[in-house]
C-alpha cells in the first residue's frame, strides 16, 4: 500500500462527484477514480484497484450497501475499507452502515476542505490496526 490511498468514489450526483474530486485530488493530493452508479463501480473497480471505497448510500438502482456487497464478492475487495457518505446521520443509520461493512461514515454535506484529511485519518488508523467507527 502506498502512503496515500487510491480512492474509488461512487455517487450518482454530478455536483457531489465534482466537489469530492476537487476535495480529494486538489486539496488532499489523492488519486480518485469516480463512478456514477453501483453497477458502473462493479464493472470498473477491479481495473481501478482502489485502497479505499467511498460510497454514497442513496443511489438509484443499486444503493451503497448493495454496491459494497457486490464488490465484496470479489476476493480483492473482501478487505478493502469502505466508507459510506450519507445525509442520514442518525445513530441507528450509522450503526446499520457499520454493520454492513463500513469502517466509517461521513455525513453529508461534507466539508470539502477537510474531506481528504478525514479519509487520510481513517486510512492512518486502519494502517495502525485501529478500526474507525464514524466521523462527522
Amino acid at each position: 500500500m502506498s502512503n496515500n490511498p487510491k480512492v474509488v468514489h461512487v455517487d450518482d450526483d454530478p455536483d457531489i462527484r465534482e466537489i469530492a474530486r476537487i476535495a480529494l485530488e486538489l486539496v488532499g493530493g489523492l488519486e480518485v477514480v469516480q463512478f456514477v452508479s453501483g453497477q458502473d463501480a462493479i464493472e470498473g473497480a477491479r481495473e481501478a484497484a482502489p485502497d479505499i471505497l467511498l460510497l454514497d448510500v442513496m443511489m438509484p438502482g443499486m444503493n451503497g450497501e448493495q454496491t459494497l456487497a457486490a464488490l465484496r464478492a470479489y476476493p480483492e475487495f473482501a478487505e478493502t475499507p469502505a466508507i459510506f457518505m450519507t445525509a442520514k446521520a442518525q445513530n441507528s443509520d450509522v450503526d446499520k452502515l457499520i454493520e454492513a461493512g463500513a469502517v466509517a461514515v461521513i455525513v453529508k454535506p461534507f466539508d470539502p476542505m477537510t474531506l481528504a484529511g478525514e479519509l487520510l485519518g481513517i486510512w492512518t488508523r486502519l494502517k495502525a490496526g485501529q478500526a474507525a467507527q464514524s466521523t462527522a
